[in-house]
């Protein structure tokens, strides 16, 4: 195959196939960088910076190369390609969140970027472009690495959510959605998907007709956020209550 065919518009290679082996094999290699990723835990804060610096850059640079792509094949448009979709900013800040080592992005990077980008990771909006196309690529780069830099902030460098956290990303998450919604009004595009359902197979093809889905999504999104916080709650619960006292 040849080297422009893996970054034409017109792919006439494999089409993306949900579940097939390249999607199954790019999600066993996020998983397997998360894994690796725990190493570092006990490294030194030299070593840990060049890691948040590594996934920062490499976050940015593939956004860059999303941009030039869509530039150079005559497909990037106001009504599509700002960063306004949940990915599309948590990508852009979630990076600077890597940097900067902010507590306050790191809270809406892990509630809404692993929520967001998982389930980009397993129903992503690639139309045709299957393997090895540059599309591919590019989709896993990006969703896998909003994942792991949210998990590698928890595991490795102590983060965590709490409850006021927890307030903060669920109205920051409303304000910015009423926001968008007269956005696409303005442009005409859908950003976040509140406009109307995506052309391509997703989860809100199993929801009501618009405007009714996006309750669900509210609804959805709670109840993603609480069972991301699960586990923390749980090792709260756990740490307050008392010591059964010894006969």
């Amino acid at each position: 195959m040849e080297i422009a065919q893996l970054f034409a518009r017109n792919w006439t290679g494999a089409r993306f196939t949900l579940f097939d082996t390249p999607h199954l094999s790019a999600l066993a290699a996020v998983l397997l960088l998360n894994v690796w990723l725990l190493r570092f835990r006990a490294a030194s804060e030299k070593t840990r910076r060049q890691v948040r610096w590594a996934m920062a850059l490499t976050l940015w640079l593939n956004e860059i190369g999303w941009h030039i792509w869509h530039a150079a094949t005559e497909q990037w448009t106001v009504q599509t390609m700002l960063p306004l979709h949940l990915c599309s900013i948590m990508v852009w800040v979630g990076a600077l969140g890597l940097v900067l080592r902010s507590e306050r992005i790191y809270e809406f990077l892990y509630f809404l970027g692993i929520g967001g980008a998982l389930q980009a990771l397993l129903t992503p909006d690639l139309g045709v472009y299957g393997f090895p196309h540059y599309r591919f690529w590019q989709t896993f780069i990006s969703h896998g690495l909003i994942v792991t830099s949210a998990v590698y902030l928890t595991v490795v460098e102590g983060f965590r959510p709490t409850w006021k956290s927890f307030r903060r990303v669920l109205v920051g998450a409303n304000v910015y959605m009423l926001a968008v919604f007269f956005i696409n009004q303005w442009l005409g595009s859908n950003y976040l998907f509140i406009a109307r359902k995506p052309e391509t197979a997703s989860l809100l093809d199993m929801l009501p007709p618009w405007p009714y889905y996006i309750a669900y999504i509210e609804l959805i999104g709670l109840l993603t956020c609480l069972l991301l916080y699960l586990p923390f709650a749980i090792k709260d619960w756990r740490a307050k209550r008392p010591f059964p006292r010894s006969i």
